[in-house]
């Protein structure tokens, strides 16, 4: 198995992961409770399965590895590594209903973003780029 393989194993498991993370938030939200420390340290995993993925774009920019819209692909990534810890910046903490409503709302789309990514090929197929 190589890097490749492994990118695409771990961007698929990041995009079924916001999924679940927004249908949490959703029930958490529909029930009308506050988020629970478990969703927070979901929410944590999320930012990192976002930045161990594009540790390993890194790995394969690296080695002269690169996806058609490199420059798109690192702008991507840097938006669901960042964007999760960021509206709990926002929020400031906030553990209310409207709180896991935007939550909700975020994971869905960026679960949606990253399934637009493989939809216009910006996660690969990551390849050596011709020689000029």
């Amino acid at each position: 198995m190589n890097l490749n393989d492994i990118h695409n194993i771990l961007f698929n498991a990041h995009i079924l992961y916001c999924f679940a993370l927004g249908v949490w938030a959703a029930v958490t939200s529909a029930r009308n409770e506050s988020i629970s420390g478990n969703f927070w340290g979901a929410v944590a995993t999320s930012a990192i399965l976002a930045g161990i993925v594009m540790l390993v774009g890194i790995a394969m920019t690296l080695q002269g590895l690169r996806p058609q819209r490199i420059l798109i692909y690192y702008l991507y990534m840097l938006w669901l590594v960042i964007i999760m810890p960021g509206l709990f910046t926002l929020l400031r903490g906030r553990d209310d209903r409207s709180a896991a409503a935007a939550f909700s709302i975020l994971a869905f789309f960026n679960a949606a973003t990253s399934f637009s990514m493989i939809q216009r090929q910006v996660i690969g197929p990551w390849m050596i780029p011709d020689a000029l």
